[in-house]
């Protein structure tokens, strides 16, 4: 049995985890029979935003709190992650990956990370973890990685803007289509564009499960 880190960034696209794209990568890792365990980081979101009309919010809210709605409450900080303990790291998309896991959504390839995120993308590739990156997240293991001369190839679809951020950040951007998912196999990475493409939930669970099931192939287990 694969034993899988699922690192969230809150509860809703604009905001926080993508949910259809969190609910899918835990469906399909068990279905593939893998152990999940749910991390976040423990701190305030970085904005807060209304999903029914678009607009932000003055209110807090913290990313592991949140995240929590989608794990049913089983979840732990970041910082209690022990890479060692697992054998791959899967991150879904949504904004929240772009701005509490690492301020790309702000501030493009010149992002600043949070330390944890950093410590696991970074321990997960020495170690020969399996990674997983959904939608926006292939730029938080870009920017993990950006200074340890990995260059690993990632997608985040077809979008020019977003590749050339990825290779600002020293990775290998890929085109791939919703349905795709992208490995590099020497650093165990594998990547789809779920969301940044669409349109349909159905298009993006194509992608998904493919990801998943190369991760699962991949640990071996």
């Amino acid at each position: 049995m694969s034993k899988v880190a699922v690192v969230l960034a809150g509860c809703g696209v604009n905001d926080g985890s993508e949910i259809q794209e969190a609910t899918l990568t835990l469906l399909y890792l068990d279905q593939a029979k893998a152990e999940i365990h749910c991390f976040a980081p423990d701190k305030d979101q970085v904005d807060v935003i209304n999903h029914a009309k678009g607009e932000g919010s003055s209110e807090k809210r913290n990313v592991m709190v949140e995240s929590a709605r989608i794990s049913r409450g089983e979840i732990k900080p970041i910082s209690e992650l022990k890479v060692d303990d697992f054998d791959a790291v899967v991150f879904p998309g949504g904004f929240g990956a772009a701005k509490n896991l690492c301020s790309f959504a702000s501030d493009g390839p010149d992002c600043s990370i949070d330390p944890e995120v950093e410590r696991v993308v970074v321990e997960a590739n020495e170690k020969k973890k399996v990674i997983g990156a959904i939608c926006i997240s292939p730029v938080v293991v870009a920017r993990a990685l950006k200074d340890k001369g990995v260059n690993p190839q990632l997608t985040i679809g077809t979008d020019q803007a977003t590749s050339d951020a990825l290779a600002k950040m020293n990775a290998k951007p890929v085109k791939a289509e919703v349905h795709e998912a992208v490995t590099d196999e020497a650093n165990r990475i594998v990547s789809t564009p779920a969301y940044m493409l669409g349109p349909n939930i159905s298009d993006v669970a194509a992608g998904i499960q493919k990801l998943v099931n190369q991760v699962i192939s991949m640990t071996g287990k």
